[in-house]
């Protein structure tokens, strides 16, 4: 039961100066920090806090004289539990973390769509700003009514129209170096494995083009095809190991048009489509060379280092908070291209023909 509850006043912030014979000033410095006290006043102050039961400054007073919540939505298209098992979006949330953290602000972790429809949402949520990972078509129907809240936005990865900063890569020319280097080695019969083409997607080969909803992906496709037009495509479910080897085992299948070479849109699935691979009795790269896209470090793939395409994830979350901090100051927030970095691993070699 509460103090509150049993009619007994709480304590505040004078009390524990009276109690510790200091100033109600002195008192709050040792709370917030602000200001540098002697540890003698430090521990008085405590002590008093203690023996009163005052446990700090109650966070809402101070929200309400911000004029701010202190909160970020943090919203993904997929399930959060799901975002979570791919490296690329951990470090991107410790770089956005650590941009917020001045702010005096932390993140909420929201679903573009909360399937209960009972809990925070993006349009209901107590939001000083919010970021969106990727821009679905779900996500796009919130976007008015956020917008209609003053609440300021920013996308990574994603396009939600040019009034909205967007923090992203240059995937499809990135995507076109790995297949440039693929074409240099003598590869001609490639295929492509693809992140989810869109938010509902199932794995499946892709047929049409206009399938791909999801920026990312179409993004790095164009990039290949800009090389490899006639290229297979077929798209992971998610950017998971075991979606690459499901991918690998349909692309190894057919021996009459197995290709030498895979392009992969994220180190994850590359490193399934090796297990496929030597699953199907294929040397890599001396029978099929492997690119994947992202530069992070895959527990279990060794010997192999993967030639890949190395973003700075965490960067990106760094500068979306960046833009968040700009934008909750009132200044114009730019959109910002990161770039990629080739480099080349032990998993691609010369087309076999060649060798």
């Amino acid at each position: 039961m509460s103090r509150q509850d049993t009619g007994i006043r709480r304590a505040t912030i004078s009390d524990v100066a009276r109690e510790a014979g200091v100033s109600p000033s002195t008192a709050s410095v040792v709370f917030s920090g602000k200001t540098p006290v002697s540890e003698a006043t430090r521990r008085r102050v405590l002590d008093a806090a203690s023996a009163l039961g005052y446990t700090g400054p109650d966070p809402r007073a101070a929200s309400l004289r911000r004029g701010r919540s202190g909160i970020v939505g943090v919203v993904f298209e997929e399930h959060l539990g799901t975002a979570f098992l791919d490296p690329v979006k951990t470090l991107m949330m410790d770089g956005l973390a650590d941009a917020v953290t001045p702010l005096g602000a932390g993140l909420l972790l929201l679903r573009d769509h909360e399937p209960t429809g009972s809990g925070p949402s993006l349009t209901t949520a107590p939001l000083d700003a919010a970021v969106l990972i990727g821009c679905s078509g779900l996500l796009r129907e919130s976007l008015q009514t956020v917008k209609a809240r003053g609440i300021p936005v920013v996308v990574i990865e994603g396009d939600a129209g040019d009034d909205v900063p967007r923090i992203g890569l240059d995937n499809r020319e990135a995507q076109r170096q790995a297949a440039s280097h693929l074409r240099a080695l003598g590869h001609r019969e490639v295929a492509i494995v693809t992140l989810p083409a869109r938010a509902d997607w199932q794995r499946g080969w892709l047929h049409d083009d206009a399938a791909v909803t999801v920026d990312v992906t179409r993004e790095r496709l164009a990039g290949a095809l800009d090389v490899f037009p006639d290229a297979t495509a077929y798209a992971a479910a998610g950017s998971f190991i075991d979606e690459g080897f499901a991918a690998g085992r349909e692309i190894f299948a057919d021996l009459e048009r197995r290709p030498t070479g895979v392009i992969a849109q994220s180190d994850l699935l590359a490193a399934g489509v090796i297990r496929a691979a030597e699953e199907a009795g294929l040397r890599v790269p001396e029978d099929v060379s492997v690119t994947g896209f992202d530069g992070i470090v895959v527990d279990g793939l060794a010997p192999y280092e993967l030639t890949t395409l190395v973003q700075p994830a965490t960067d990106k979350g760094r500068a979306a908070g960046a833009a968040v901090a700009a934008m909750l100051e009132g200044t114009p927030a730019a959109s910002i291209r990161f770039t990629c970095t080739f480099r080349e691993g032990n998993t691609t070699g010369p087309a076999p023909a060649l060798v």
